[in-house]
């Protein structure tokens, strides 16, 4: 017996309404996620590394963990007695302030007497306060007259990064959502239909938002500006595409003359497949991060499948419900017809033509373009970034770094930190300094930095080396592990501090690219198979988006150097862009391949290609629009990584809708024919099949 009338609508009443609650009452978590964001980079050091095991150690011996901020002075022709005893003063003046802790160190002369330098210890806990206070000892050190003064260090940088993501819900939300709305009504032509979508997607964003508050509250997971920056643009665009896919089909229901109702339970059978199985293979190559050994790859992890799960979750109700209750309206003033978003379908129509008629000079000429901007990505350097390139456009840190190198040598002020057995410590400290590329070496003392007995902590003491070099260059890297190597041989000894650190993050980096990389593979291949039924097709698409991924890298390299003046990346930036570009790229696959392997059931394999094709060509191409847009949304925040992944991720899915799912991966089935498919029953179908099944 059929349902009551109202019974059927009730649902898509009641789902509308649902969500609309969601929006009022979680929406503000979107903004209050940077409530319990740190962006304490010593928060996503390498799991069980010999750096991190030092940091662990080294706060033994601190009463209170502190960040160091260094201010420097310079002055034209050099520093008078005056102006040291002037900075001296201006850093008395600092006493009693409630987030600077103990004494801050008397201002030291460099050798070329044209700079002074001295440290002011800063609480690590300090949270937001950092930014504050340094802006305090800057305006301090600033009352020295006829010296320029600048404040570098640990503190400075991380109040640059505060300066760096504040805002970032507002501005980044407003960006990616007019950026997306723009794309929408461009290519539905249309009001009300956009609005929703963008609708769904702000709802999805602040159910994950409050989600990830909820465990990030209980620390069971760890968000950062990058984690929350990259949490909103993969809900906005996910959301966005699998709803673009949703209403294409629902237009095409419409089309044919479906009532509205009806219209959507066979939109949502005919595309839910295909989306649940895109989302899963986001989902679960993001959950893969969590082998990461580095902790902001781990954080990354179950935040981002958080987000694609609201907005799976967001697609497949809140924008079901809207199209049931607004039927053609939604489309307004465009009438519906076939052929996906917008007014491409005759474009399309000549695309699956020429795929048809030269499908192996297609496929040939697609992979020669892809494996040529494949052979620059050994150009891609990933070992890290110096600090003058963390900063789009500088930063003030920045720039106080740059004078301390100029006038101190490259380590001063952050060097590396040697945990060892006390009895040892002379012997450590006089081998350190036997290391080239060491400038000194001294044991840490209670008192005054060279002065007294070293400082022993259950039988450890630290050695404090500095580096001839900059903290954050490849010698000082080098220098690093030519100190391990010298080092190590005295039992209990661990080298530290923030160059050792970056040896670290890179070996992890490493290690992270060796398991991932086959185990997002492995997983995405598994969905594929189910999703298919076949063993050759999914082989097919995975090694399409990976030779993508390669040719991406290779673009990115020569952009990236000669281009935006990147001497390098970071090191997570390759596995990044691996995750978000094979499984968004496998995404556009599966919403062609499902269309293509449902039409070709019914009209056989040569045809099922080209109307699957046709078909699906427009909305995937906006689909892939829009998440290039919102990936580059990413560049408002000014910092060298972001601005990485948002081209990397932008340029790969714009050449992968564009090239690889339009023109190489038809153009190879077609080539094929019917075998791809094997072992399932399309392998067995002929081409020349054309009755209804």
């Amino acid at each position: 017996m059929p349902a009551p009338r109202s019974a059927r609508w009730s649902v898509p009443v009641v789902l509308l309404l649902a969500w609309f609650v969601v929006g009022g009452v979680l929406g503000p978590f979107a903004g209050r996620l940077g409530e319990v964001s740190s962006n304490d980079q010593s928060s996503f050091l390498p799991t069980g590394a010999e750096s991190t095991r030092v940091l662990e150690e080294q706060a033994a011996f601190e009463r209170d963990r502190t960040i160091p901020a260094i201010v420097v002075w310079t002055a034209d022709g050099g520093v008078s007695a005056d102006q040291r005893a002037a900075a001296a003063q201006a850093l008395g003046s600092l006493r009693g302030d409630p987030y600077i802790t103990g004494e801050p160190s008397p201002p030291i002369p460099s050798r070329d007497g044209a700079a002074l330098q001295a440290v002011v210890p800063i609480p690590a806990d300090a949270g937001d306060h950092i930014a504050e206070t340094v802006e305090r000892i800057r305006a301090a050190a600033e009352r020295v007259p006829g010296t320029g003064a600048y404040v570098g260090g640990p503190a400075a940088t991380q109040a640059d990064l505060g300066d760096a993501f504040a805002g970032i819900d507002v501005l980044l939300l407003g960006v990616a959502v007019g950026v997306v709305l723009v794309i929408l009504l461009v290519v539905y032509r249309s009001v009300l239909l956009p609005l929703m979508i963008i609708l769904g997607s702000v709802f999805a964003l602040a159910l994950a938002c409050a989600i990830v508050y909820g465990l990030a509250e209980r620390d069971v997971v760890t968000v950062d500006g990058q984690v929350q920056g990259i949490l909103f643009i993969l809900v906005i665009g996910a959301c966005t595409d699998y709803a673009l896919l949703l209403s294409a089909r629902y237009r095409e229901e419409l089309a044919a003359g479906s009532a509205r109702l009806p219209g959507v339970l066979a939109a949502w059978r005919g595309s839910a497949g295909a989306i649940a199985a895109s989302a899963g293979t986001v989902a679960a190559g993001l959950l893969a991060l969590l082998l990461s050994d580095l902790s902001n790859n781990q954080a990354l992890g179950p935040v981002g499948a958080i987000g694609i799960g609201c907005a799976l979750l967001s697609a497949l109700t809140f924008l079901p419900a809207v199209l049931a209750l607004l039927g053609r309206a939604a489309y307004w003033p465009a009438k519906p017809h076939s052929g996906g978003a917008g007014s491409g379908h005759g474009v399309w129509t000549r695309v699956a033509g020429l795929v048809d008629r030269r499908p192996r000079r297609l496929w040939a000429g697609s992979l020669i373009a892809l494996i040529a901007c494949a052979a620059f990505m050994p150009q891609l350097r990933s070992d890290g970034v110096p600090l003058s390139e963390t900063f789009v456009g500088g930063a003030p840190s920045v720039t106080a770094q740059e004078v301390l190198d100029e006038h101190f040598p490259g380590g001063q002020g952050n060097p590396a930190v040697v945990l060892a057995d006390a009895a040892a410590v002379r012997q450590v400290a006089a081998a350190a300094e036997r290391t080239d590329g060491v400038h000194s070496a001294s044991p840490r003392t209670a008192g005054r930095p060279g002065s007294g007995e070293p400082l022993v902590v259950d039988g450890r003491a630290l050695v404090d080396v500095t580096l001839s070099d900059a903290a954050d260059s490849e010698a000082a890297r080098e220098t690093v592990e030519r100190l391990r190597g010298n080092l190590h041989h005295i039992d209990g000894t661990l080298v530290g501090g923030y160059t050792a650190q970056q040896v670290d993050t890179q070996a992890a980096a490493q290690h992270d690219r060796k398991v991932i990389v086959p185990v997002v593979l492995a997983i995405i291949v598994v969905i594929l198979v189910a999703l298919l039924r076949s063993l050759l097709m999914p082989l097919l698409l995975v090694a399409t988006v990976a030779l993508n991924y390669l040719a991406t890298l290779g673009v990115s390299a020569l952009v990236f150097r000669h281009l935006f003046g990147f001497t390098g990346t970071d090191a997570s930036v390759p596995l990044y862009g691996f995750v978000f570009l094979v499984a968004l790229g496998v995404d556009y696959n599966i919403f062609l391949m499902t269309r293509v392997r449902e039409e070709s059931l019914r009209h056989g394999p040569r045809d099922g290609v080209l109307r699957g094709l046709t078909t699906t060509g427009g909305v995937i191409t906006s689909a892939g629009v829009v998440l290039a847009a919102t990936f580059a949304a990413l560049v408002v925040i000014p910092l060298a990584f972001l601005v990485q992944i948002a081209f990397i991720v932008a340029f790969g899915v714009l050449l992968d809708t564009l090239v690889v799912r339009s023109l190489l991966v038809p153009a190879l089935v077609r080539d094929a024919g019917p075998i791809v498919w094997w072992p399932g029953a399309l392998s067995r179908r002929r081409d020349d099949a054309s009755a209804e099944s």
